[in-house]
């Protein structure tokens, strides 16, 4: 058996966001006024092995799915 993980990877706050910012230019050019702050992060979705323990998906995060220098991550199971 297995069970569903979801990881959300975001930039820390205060870390610059380029691809945010490319992405809120694009908007206001497309028209659509209001938009501020965006954020552009990652969402990886894996099934693991049952017996996978929490220690082990944060290992994963630290090692490889995020860089903890600069990113913050969210570990959700489903």
């Amino acid at each position: 058996m297995s069970k569903k993980i979801s990881v959300k990877v975001t930039l820390k706050k205060g870390v610059l966001d380029p691809q945010g910012k490319a992405i809120e230019h694009a908007l206001g050019t497309l028209g659509f006024q209001g938009v501020e702050n965006v954020t552009q992060g990652k969402l990886i979705e894996m099934d693991v092995a049952d017996d996978t323990t929490d220690a082990q998906i944060k290992e994963m995060c630290e090692q490889l799915l995020a860089n903890p220098v600069i990113e913050d991550y969210e570990i959700k199971s489903a």
